[in-house]
């Protein structure tokens, strides 16, 4: 007697459950499933990005800035041989004032009056400031070719440092990538089998929400009463509305597909097939 009550105390408790349980639209729910399926498969996604971190972008600066100090370099260098190039042509202008300073010599010695010969002195005076202003371009220039090589010095040996970082930040990043290549492929491979199964209005919305969210997440469930992508309150109401699995239901704060703890777990075990 006493197990008949038990058996019958067990159906007054599982049938209220049965009765208010509501009818749930089975399209919806498929769709809700593999929105929140495809938002676990992404979110893995991206935790792989986060550990390669910023390296990629530190590889690209290394680079960029090697080839900056090639070309300032070479920039260096090419103004080492031009100014090279100017002082040699003053070498050459050196010795043709000399040789004018020579020629005027000699016609002092056949000069009739002082005039001439005061005409002509002048002359040798203006090739000696000649000379002495080339010897002076010569001294500054020569000056500034070991300023130059001392900038050059100074850039090899900081491209060596970098080139030094570039090599270790480049091992580093294979090293990461080359252990989360084939993770990424196959949560790469899951993503886009999850998207064969979303409307592409919903497709849509969902990478607009996700390119649009700071963390990546278009699709949350609800965590203490709140919204867990932006913690605002859901008030009771649009939480049974949620939980009814009749349509998609958006966070009227920040915009994200709202899901329940069903929906969570249904995607789970989609994802441990």
């Amino acid at each position: 007697m006493a197990k008949k009550v038990t058996t019958k105390k067990t159906q007054e408790q599982e049938e209220p459950q049965a009765i208010l349980r509501p009818d749930v639209d089975q399209a919806v729910e498929k769709r809700l499933v593999a929105l929140y399926t495809l938002q676990s498969v992404d979110s893995e996604i991206d935790k792989i990005r986060i550990i390669r971190g910023e390296l990629p972008q530190a590889v690209q600066d290394l680079e960029d800035e090697i080839a900056g100090l090639q070309t300032r370099i070479e920039n260096f260098s090419n103004e080492i041989n031009e100014t090279e190039a100017a002082n040699r042509q003053r070498t050459a202008e050196i010795s043709e004032h000399e040789e004018q300073i020579k020629k005027f010599q000699k016609q002092q010695d056949n000069v009739r009056n002082n005039r001439e010969f005061e005409s002509l002195n002048k002359e040798i005076e203006f090739q000696n400031l000649e000379i002495q202003l080339c010897e002076r371009k010569m001294r500054d220039g020569t000056a500034h070719i070991r300023d130059l090589k001392e900038h050059i010095e100074a850039a090899r040996l900081l491209m060596e440092n970098r080139q030094k970082d570039l090599v270790s930040k480049q091992e580093e990043l294979t090293s990461i990538t080359a252990e989360t290549e084939k993770d990424e492929e196959r949560l790469l491979s899951k993503s886009g089998e999850q998207e064969k199964y979303i409307d592409d209005r919903y497709l849509t919305a969902y990478k607009r929400i996700r390119g649009a969210a700071r963390n990546g997440l278009a699709v949350v469930q609800i965590d203490r009463d709140a919204c867990g992508g932006c913690f605002s309150r859901i008030p009771p109401q649009r939480q049974m509305e949620i939980k009814m699995h009749k349509k998609v239901i958006v966070c009227e704060n920040c915009g994200r597909i709202l899901v329940d703890d069903d929906i969570a777990a249904k995607a789970k075990a989609q994802l441990e097939k």
